[in-house]
């Protein structure tokens, strides 16, 4: 649908009925949070809720895990709960030794790299108590995606945008959009990946620009074998991506001059040994699919490339002084 929603054309118009009767039940489901007819839950500690209006990855994941390190950098206790797309699991505390096909490949992910406790589960409440259980010292939860979940209580929204904007600015299924681009004008702040400008009129909600650093690559099956982006130029290297934007990933390795046979697959995608199968030198993917394609023999050596959010301004600083004024238990005791 990407290629549909990408320009008004004549799939999308006819769509249009069918977005209409979405935006009628979707304004009402929130209007009736809104006038106290749904109950809102109520949570101990705040709720950062990180989201985003478009169908499909725009970067949530890396902004989640970068969020995280920085307040536990700043003395908090921060945990993440999800929805653990991707996984077949009834939900639960995710482990670091988790397979990624029971509790999601973004939770897995987010729980190795931040080392935080991280709880998945559909009902966003649930999942939000669950890890107040496991973890009694949490100080604030955040919540990797969830901006539609009303029935979540949230203290601040983190909406993120990317480079590819809102395409036809159409509500599904006629186009991309969970809800109008007037949705960015209510959050508490906004994060561009890739773009140096938010894709519409919201000068009152602070900006911040996020860039991602590649680090060195290293082996799926020893981390600490690590080769910089130099061993692949001139090598015979295929580029695998199940993410939601897999051209990023392809052309950061165009970036760094590694030119790859590109195989991108879709969102979550699960793997079978068949899907990457191929003659060459190496096969390098992003950490993402690195949870999903660990439990695979196959015939290449497979390289993950690491990436790091980087913010600008300090989004965690934006996050913790927003906090305090709300005195929500900022700073913690």
């Amino acid at each position: 649908m990407l290629a549909a929603w990408s320009k008004r054309g004549a799939l999308a118009i006819s769509l249009l009925p069918l977005a209409a009767v979405f935006f009628c039940l979707a304004s009402i489901r929130r209007w009736a949070y809104s006038a106290g007819i749904f109950r809102i839950a109520t949570l101990p500690v705040p709720v950062v809720v990180v989201g985003n209006i478009t169908v499909g990855g725009v970067g949530k994941t890396p902004l989640v895990i970068h969020l995280v390190e920085q307040l536990k950098a700043r003395g908090h206790h921060p945990g993440v709960i999800s929805r653990g797309y991707g996984g077949v699991g009834q939900g639960g505390e995710v482990h670091a030794d988790d397979n990624a096909a029971q509790v999601g490949d973004e939770p897995l992910l987010i729980r190795r790299r931040a080392n935080c406790p991280v709880v998945v589960g559909t009902d966003r409440v649930q999942a939000a108590r669950r890890l107040l259980e496991i973890a009694p010292l949490t100080t604030l939860i955040i919540s990797d995606d969830g901006l539609q979940h009303y029935a979540l209580p949230r203290t601040l929204e983190v909406m993120v945008v990317d480079e590819r904007g809102f395409m036809n600015g159409w509500l599904l299924p006629a186009g991309p959009l969970r809800e109008t681009a007037r949705r960015l004008q209510e959050v508490d702040a906004i994060v561009g990946n890739g773009v140096s400008v938010p894709p519409c009129d919201c000068a009152a909600v602070p900006f911040f620009q996020m860039t991602m650093n590649a680090g060195d690559f290293y082996a799926i099956d020893d981390a600490r074998r690590r080769v910089t982006s130099t061993n692949w130029h001139d090598k015979e290297v295929h580029a695998v991506a199940g993410i939601g934007a897999p051209e990023r990933f392809f052309n950061q390795l165009r970036s760094l001059g590694i030119e790859a046979v590109n195989h991108a697959f879709p969102d979550h995608h699960r793997y079978t040994a068949e899907d990457i199968d191929f003659d060459g030198d190496a096969i390098l993917t992003t950490e993402k699919d690195a949870v999903k394609l660990a439990h695979l023999k196959v015939n290449l050596p497979v390289w993950i490339l690491p990436i790091d959010a980087v913010l600008a301004p300090s989004l965690a600083d934006y996050i913790v002084a927003k906090l305090m004024e709300k005195n929500r238990g900022f700073p913690p005791s």
